[in-house]
C-alpha cells in the first residue's frame, strides 16, 4: 500500500462508474491505459493503492453518490489514493477537491493522461485539480469496454453542440467532435479479432458524428470533414467478425431517412433504436430548445415501423420540467400510449446549475414530479409487455453473456428481447436460436 512516498511502489487500481455507456467505454479505456503502466486491476470493493471514480453530470445525486463511494474508501482503505473524473468533476472541481479524502481531480482534459497524474501523487499532498476550461478541450480518444460485457461499447463522438436548456453535457464535455471513420474501422476489427461481436456505438450526440479535430488539432466542421454518420455506418457494415451493431441514441432530427433504410436492409445493424423524446408536448419541447417537434418523431417511428415491424424502439423522456402543466404531462401520455415503441428510460427533471431551465417557472413540485414517472414507468412497462407478447411463438437469435447470475445467464434478441436461461457454458458470447 502505498504512503507518503508516493506512487513509485503502488501497483493496484479500482474503478467505479457512475452513468452512462460512454463513462463505461471511458472507464475501460482508462483501466487498459493504467495495467499498460504496470498498474493491476481490482474489483472496487477489493483493497487497491488507487480507486478510480468516474462521475456523472445527469444524475440526480452526483455529489451525494461521490461523497459515500469516497467515504466508503475512507473506512476501508485510509492510506489508498482517490482520484474522481468525469462529468461532475469537470463542472464542480472545487466541490469535489474539498470531500475529505479526495487526492485527485481531473477534468475533461486530463482524464486520459491519468497515468501521468498518478505517479505524481503523494499521500499527504493538499487535494489537486488538474482542469480546464471547457472551451479549451478539443481532442478526441478512441474509448471502449472490453471484458466487462459481452456488449461492447465503442466511442466514436464526444461533446455536443446543442443548446438544451436542461442539460448541462456541453459544460461537462465541451464541443461536438469525433473520430475518423478509418479510426473507427480499425477499432472494430480489433475488437472482432479479440472475439467481440456486438458492438454499442456511442457517444453524446452520436448523429452529429463528423465534426472533430483536423492534422492541427482544430475542430472541422462536418462539411470539412465529409464525413458523416451514414457513412460511417456502412462502413462497419463491412467490417468481419462483428455480427452484431446497436446504435446507442441518436436524435429524432439527425436520424434520417437513408440510415433507417440501411438499417432495414443489414444483416449487422440490429432492429433496435434508441430515440431521445424528451416530451410530447411541442410547448414543452419549445422551452426546452429541442431542435424538433412531436410531429417528426412520429414520422421517424412510422417510417421504421413501416420498414422493420419488429424493431424496438427505446424512447428517453423527462417528466416535471418547468412549467410543465397537468394538462402538458397528459398531452406527453397520450401522445406515447398512441406511438409504436417498445420501452421508456423516465428521467424526473432535476435542477442543474448554470442551466436556462432555472429561469422557467412555475416549478413542478417534486411529489408531482415523482408521481408523474411512475405514471411513465407503468406506461413503459405495459409497452414492453405488449411488444414482446407480440413476438410469442418467433424464433429470434440471442446472443448470450458471460456473467453467471446464480445459474442463470441473460442475453438479447436482435430485437432486444432480454431472455434469461439456465446457465450453459457453450452459450456464452454465443448467437443462438431462441424460440420466444
Amino acid at each position: 500500500m502505498a504512503g507518503k512516498s508516493g506512487m513509485s511502489e503502488s501497483r493496484t487500481v479500482a474503478f467505479h462508474t457512475l452513468g452512462c455507456k460512454l463513462n463505461f467505454s471511458e472507464t475501460s479505456s482508462l483501466s487498459r491505459m493504467l495495467e499498460l503502466e504496470g498498474f493491476e486491476k481490482k474489483e472496487f470493493d477489493d483493497l487497491a493503492d488507487v480507486y478510480v471514480i468516474n462521475t456523472c453530470s445527469v444524475t440526480e445525486n452526483a455529489d451525494k453518490e461521490c461523497r459515500q463511494l469516497v467515504r466508503r474508501i475512507q473506512r476501508k482503505a485510509p492510506e489508498s489514493f482517490v482520484v474522481i473524473t468525469g462529468c461532475y468533476a469537470q463542472l464542480k472541481p472545487q466541490d469535489i477537491v474539498s470531500i475529505p479524502g479526495v487526492d485527485l481531480v481531473l477534468g475533461a482534459a486530463e482524464k486520459f493522461n491519468i497515468a501521468r497524474h498518478i505517479r505524481e501523487l503523494a499521500k499527504g499532498d493538499p487535494a489537486k485539480i488538474c482542469s480546464c476550461d471547457i472551451e479549451e478541450v478539443s481532442g478526441f480518444h478512441s474509448s471502449w469496454s472490453v471484458n466487462d460485457r459481452t456488449r461492447t461499447f465503442l466511442k466514436v463522438q464526444d461533446g455536443c453542440d446543442y443548446t438544451c436548456s436542461f442539460c448541462t453535457i456541453p459544460m461537462a464535455r465541451g464541443k461536438s467532435r469525433s473520430d475518423r471513420i478509418a479510426n473507427v474501422v480499425r477499432n472494430a476489427e480489433e475488437l472482432a479479432a479479440g472475439g467481440v461481436k456486438e458492438i454499442v456505438l456511442t457517444g453524446v450526440n452520436l448523429g452529429d458524428f463528423g465534426k472533430g479535430p483536423d492534422g492541427s488539432g482544430a475542430t472541422m466542421p462536418l462539411s470539412g470533414r465529409e464525413e458523416n454518420f451514414f457513412e460511417l455506418v456502412k462502413e462497419l457494415d463491412k467490417v468481419a467478425g462483428i455480427s452484431r451493431y446497436r446504435i446507442s441514441s441518436i436524435e429524432p432530427n439527425l436520424l434520417t431517412n437513408e440510415i433507417i433504410e440501411f438499417v432495414a436492409n443489414s444483416d449487422k445493424f440490429m432492429p433496435h433504436f434508441h430515440i431521445p423524446l424528451q416530451s410530447g408536448s411541442n410547448k414543452t419541447l419549445g422551452a426546452m430548445r429541442r431542435r424538433y417537434k412531436r410531429e417528426l418523431y412520429t414520422e421517424r417511428v412510422s417510417l421504421i415501423k413501416k420498414l422493420m415491424p419488429h424493431c424496438a424502439i427505446g424512447v428517453d423522456v423527462i417528466v416535471g420540467f418547468p412549467g410543465e402543466t397537468e394538462d402538458d404531462f397528459r398531452e406527453t401520455y397520450e401522445f406515447l400510449h398512441s406511438l409504436d415503441v417498445s420501452y421508456l428510460h423516465v428521467f424526473t427533471y432535476s435542477e442543474r446549475d448554470n442551466t436556462q431551465a432555472l429561469e422557467i417557472s412555475p416549478v413542478v413540485p417534486m411529489s408531482v414530479r415523482n408521481e408523474r414517472n411512475k405514471t411513465l414507468r407503468n406506461l413503459s412497462y405495459m409497452k414492453m409487455q405488449y411488444f414482446t407478447g407480440q413476438h410469442q411463438g418467433q424464433s429470434r437469435k440471442v446472443l448470450f453473456e458471460h456473467q453467471d447470475k446464480n445459474g442463470m445467464m441473460e442475453g438479447y434478441t436482435d430485437n432486444y428481447i432480454r431472455i434469461t436461461t439456465p446457465w450453459r457454458e457453450e452459450w456464452v458470447n454465443n448467437i443462438v436460436a431462441w424460440n420466444i
